[in-house]
């Protein structure tokens, strides 16, 4: 698994570790683990705050472009999802 940038909209950049997964056509086939909504390096926030789930399933057709993070970013997300 690897930890990436995904944007899902024009303004919603997650930081995730992401996982492809097989999937019938239209559903769901990416698992998105920890993902953390991302404002900026010192600003990420777990993407859905009101729950406690870990794990979230998302069509690959909903991402808008997947990129890899700057050390940096990977870096804080590491201390942000292992404490």
């Amino acid at each position: 698994m690897a930890i990436k940038c995904i944007l899902v909209d024009i303004d919603n950049v997650l930081i995730s570790e992401l996982e492809e997964v097989m999937a019938e056509p239209g559903e769901p086939d990416c698992r998105l683990i920890n993902p953390y909504r991302f404002f900026d390096e010192e600003d990420m926030k777990p993407w859905i705050g009101a729950t406690n789930q870990k794990e979230f399933m998302l069509r690959s057709e909903d991402i808008l472009t997947i990129a890899d993070p700057s050390p940096e970013v990977s870096k804080k997300y590491i201390e942000l999802t292992t404490g």
